[in-house]
């Protein structure tokens, strides 16, 4: 880190002041670089050192001229990282880098602290490295069209994953049965019911327990052929584990499957990380950092961060209001049975029992939550009244979107279903022998979120150039449960049972 005097005074006494707030972070390194430099390294998505590819040359381009329009201008961009990196751009003014900095070290202490970030790889930007060497051998292996191809199908596949699932210990997939000498599962006799003895052939029929018997010993026969056992929602772990896959297919798809799982928590908590950063500069500027002739400028560019826009909600104004109002309310006691179950909206207004503990709940809820939790917990009624919150629609009548609805539990329902797995479809392997023909049989399951049918065909496409057999993932299209098949040559579309 080699920033210039003025920038190094500063970031020592932005630095002590994020510590005196109770900050806790990696050791931060700044990048000065310049706009262009900056433009490159956020089209890498913070990583200058990955692998080659097109789509990182079109995402530069597109940085490029909305920064040369005026259309968009990167602040500050911060890695998730042991320690962490942050690019400064060179040409901005002290009182922005200024903010950059305090807002880069609430990020850092986001990343270390908040539960979601605690199975990520710390030395990602060493590991991305590695990736980029591993893919270049592979290029000049096999040529850049081949490599290429298959990094557009994992592309296309990368999101296939379980985000929860570094926290999850998994069974076998025996459900606990263990097998003896001859490798059959250990029998349990059926479930009987209580019963005095006198009345027990009454009670628990022999025939009827010799039936149950039966069924229980089908259903354990059905288990152990079915493959999977149970329902795989990791799809890429599963085609990594079952695919016939060449070496250097395999391990590419491994990178992708890593990358994606090193990046899921940015995306469970953008609202929560944007909020905490844009809390804790706003904190920090303007009771220790700012001059009187800053304020302008930093008031100007604040102003800008948490501005909303029509059709598009700002993560960094709903995060930081949401922080604000939570530590307004624990610090006035308005949480808990009292005042839950108090109905006058002036009482609710005035109340204050002065707890005084606003600041210690933040910093938990910082700690333990993600974006769907904290919508969940933290959204009141009030909230959505004081910040106007409202549910739009498209309606076809007039061709336009408008307010749909203005009562809570929609707006709250409206913005957690955006939030749910990213606002995608959940999508399960169920089935990898479907017909008895090693054809693969995927689940969407319906909960609100479609599939687009385009999107749908390109990836049973590229499922298939993996999976090698026809692909099928079953639907509901029109109230109409649907199967959508391909076999390596036609997409197919009918309707089931």
């Amino acid at each position: 880190m080699n920033l210039p005097p003025e920038l190094e005074k500063y970031r020592v006494e932005i630095m002590g002041h994020a510590i005196e707030y109770g900050l806790d972070f990696y050791e931060t390194v700044f990048e000065v670089v310049q706009f262009d430099e900056l433009n490159e390294v956020a089209s890498y998505g913070g990583f200058p050192t990955r692998y080659p590819h097109w789509r990182f040359g079109m995402e530069y381009e597109e940085l490029s001229k909305g920064y040369e329009y005026g259309l968009q201008k990167i602040y500050e961009l911060v890695i998730n990282n042991d320690p962490c990196y942050a690019y400064l751009m060179k040409s901005n003014k002290v009182v922005d880098q200024k903010l950059v900095m305090a807002h880069v070290y609430a990020h850092c202490d986001f990343f270390k602290n908040n539960l979601c970030f605690s199975q990520t790889n710390r030395k990602m930007m060493d590991q991305m490295a590695n990736h980029a060497t591993q893919i270049r051998r592979y290029v000049e292996q096999y040529g850049a069209d081949v490599v290429e191809d298959f990094i557009e199908v994992c592309l296309s596949l990368e999101n296939l994953i379980d985000p929860h699932s570094p926290f999850i210990k998994r069974d076998d997939g025996r459900n606990g049965e263990v097998d003896d000498d001859d490798g059959a599962a250990e029998r349990k006799s059926p479930a009987k019911l209580k019963s005095k003895s006198y009345m027990d052939s009454f009670i628990n029929p022999k025939d009827v327990l010799e039936k149950q018997a039966k069924f229980e010993e089908e259903e354990r026969k059905r288990k152990k052929e079915k493959f999977p056992e149970k329902p795989q929602r990791d799809v890429l772990k599963f085609l990594l584990e079952n695919a016939s896959l060449e070496k250097w297919q395999s391990d590419i798809l491994a990178i992708f499957r890593e990358e994606a799982y090193y990046f899921a928590p940015q995306g469970q908590t953008k609202i929560m990380n944007e909020g905490w950063a844009t809390y804790w500069h706003s904190k920090i500027m303007t009771e220790k950092s700012l001059t009187d002739a800053e304020v302008i400028d930093y008031a100007d560019h604040h102003s800008g961060t948490v501005a909303t826009s029509p059709g598009r909600l700002n993560p960094y104004k709903l995060g930081v209001e949401l922080f604000r109002d939570i530590e307004e309310r624990w610090n006035k006691g308005k949480f808990g049975k009292e005042y839950n179950e108090c109905d006058d909206w002036v009482e609710r207004k005035k109340w204050d029992k002065q707890t005084g503990v606003g600041r210690q709940k933040i910093f938990e809820v910082r700690r333990l939550y993600n974006d769907l939790m904290f919508i969940d917990a933290f959204l009141t009624p009030e909230f959505c009244l004081e910040h106007k919150l409202f549910a739009y629609a498209y309606n076809d009548r007039n061709d336009m979107y408008e307010i749909s609805d203005r009562d809570f539990k929609k707006v709250k329902e409206k913005l957690l279903a955006g939030l749910t797995n990213f606002g995608q479809p959940f999508i399960f392997v169920v089935d990898a022998n479907y017909l008895n023909r090693n054809e693969l049989y995927l689940l969407h399951q319906h909960e609100g979120v479609e599939l687009q049918l385009d999107e749908a065909r390109d990836t049973l496409l590229n499922l298939f150039k993996i999976w090698k057999r026809p692909v099928h993932i079953e639907t509901i299209l029109d109230d109409a449960k649907t199967l959508l098949s391909f076999d390596g040559e036609e997409h197919n579309e009918v309707e089931i049972d």
